[in-house]
């Protein structure tokens, strides 16, 4: 696989305009971003996306900007003004796609909704990301990943049997940008067939109820609550983390079969394959105590290197419970040559390949963006002179790094190529 064109990246040509911030509409249009889309990020002046100031953890930026913000363009307006928003509305008449997950009923008011701009343009598709959707008691509710979590059940779930916890990442937003992403990817292609557009209406509420299926499926039809199980699965056994003689693994049988080739050729207690307690996944989950103890008691004769290499020969799920460590020296990683650099205002940052791999070219990963530093070359895309972007600039409409930043007006620099 070779880096390649341009031209060859899925997305190619497509222009995508994005009014977001946080996680969700960041971590999509990213996407987009890394499948080729050309994508340009309206932020506030002064403040920018919220999500640049959660920490300063990459060398004085936010972990979580530079994770979600690679290969955008920034441009800095202030659309409570009528120039910010008519260079909003400017900038969307030329775009694909328009991404924006505002605070409930924001684009509205700033007359950037799905029936006013698609009555402009019929072939705009436009993804709206909220918390709960457009109907429903909760609509007008702000929400964050940590909110959604709990009204969806999500931490009801997860955690261990005494302390319910919210998941390490923001499962939510995830969920949410994920659909979003694929909800443009599916409109693009059916407007490549009809030529019309699409409203698409994506909530984070949604989004992470799907992923509860099973739980809430186990509520509806069998009528109980599953319980946190920590690292343990409601309805396997043995899967859990399993003592060895010097630390842990964790093992997840699947199946029958896969218990037959756990006990009897991984553990040696060929013995206790067809032991009645333990037969199947029914009467194992039935006697879950029973099961890991025995399992325990088996598994701390080996070192977990051993045992790994004993899992793996014999087709047994298994893996070492890593940290963020782990992960970042993890050999799989290194082997496939997944890490790259990305470029940023404060210098360049390893990044892993976005998980979609083509095989006849690589994603693009692009540069993060300044807060601003696109604003004179997108501003004269749209046909303002540099004089009107240095008058927008000094009035406070539209704002370049150093002024977007602070929010004062910055000095005339001569307008991007």
């Amino acid at each position: 696989m070779t880096a390649g064109t341009p031209s060859a990246l899925p997305l190619a040509d497509v222009i995508v305009v994005a009014l977001e911030q946080a996680v969700a509409a960041p971590l999509a249009t990213r996407h987009l971003a890394d499948l080729g889309a050309r994508v340009i990020k309206i932020e506030r002046l002064g403040e920018g996306d919220f999500a640049r100031n959660y920490d300063d953890a990459v060398h004085g930026l936010a972990s979580h900007f530079v994770w979600l913000n690679r290969g955008k363009e920034s441009i800095a307006l202030d659309l409570k003004s009528e120039e910010g928003r008519a260079a909003a509305r400017a900038l969307i008449a030329k775009a694909d796609v328009f991404v924006q997950n505002s605070a409930p009923g924001a684009a509205t008011r700033l007359g950037l909704d799905a029936e006013t701009l698609r009555a402009a343009d019929p072939r705009l598709v436009m993804v709206n990301i909220s918390g709960y959707g457009t109907e429903g008691p909760r609509r007008d509710r702000k929400a964050y990943d940590m909110l959604i979590q709990a009204e969806s059940g999500l931490i009801s779930v997860t955690g261990t049997p005494d302390t319910a916890t919210k998941t390490g990442v923001p499962s939510a937003d995830i969920a949410a940008g994920l659909y979003a992403t694929n909800s443009v990817l599916a409109a693009l292609f059916r407007r490549e067939r009809t030529g019309e557009g699409a409203t698409v209406d994506v909530s984070m509420f949604d989004a992470t109820a799907e992923w509860l299926g099973h739980p809430m499926y186990v509520q509806m039809y069998a009528g109980r609550q599953i319980p946190r199980m920590g690292l343990s699965h409601a309805s396997i056994a043995p899967y859990n983390a399993f003592p060895t003689r010097d630390g842990q693994i964790l093992i997840g049988v699947q199946n029958d079969r896969g218990w037959q080739r756990l006990i009897g050729e991984v553990l040696k207690r060929p013995d206790l394959v067809h032991d009645p307690s333990f037969r199947t996944n029914v009467l194992r989950v039935a006697n879950r105590a029973a099961c890991d103890q025995l399992v325990a008691d088996e598994t701390r004769a080996w070192t977990t290197a051993e045992l790994d290499d004993r899992l793996a020969a014999a087709g047994v799920p298994a893996a070492q419970l890593n940290d963020m460590r782990g992960l970042i020296d993890h050999p799989q990683l290194s082997a496939r040559d997944r890490w790259r650099e990305v470029d940023t205002p404060a210098g360049p940052v390893r990044a892993i390949l976005p998980p979609m791999t083509f095989q006849d070219v690589e994603l693009a990963m692009g540069a993060v963006p300044d807060l601003g530093e696109h604003t004179d070359g997108v501003l004269g895309e749209l046909g303002y002179s540099p004089g009107d972007i240095d008058r927008l600039c000094l009035d406070g409409v539209a704002g370049r790094p150093a002024q977007a930043a602070s929010g004062r007006p910055s000095e005339p620099v001569d307008p991007a190529p």
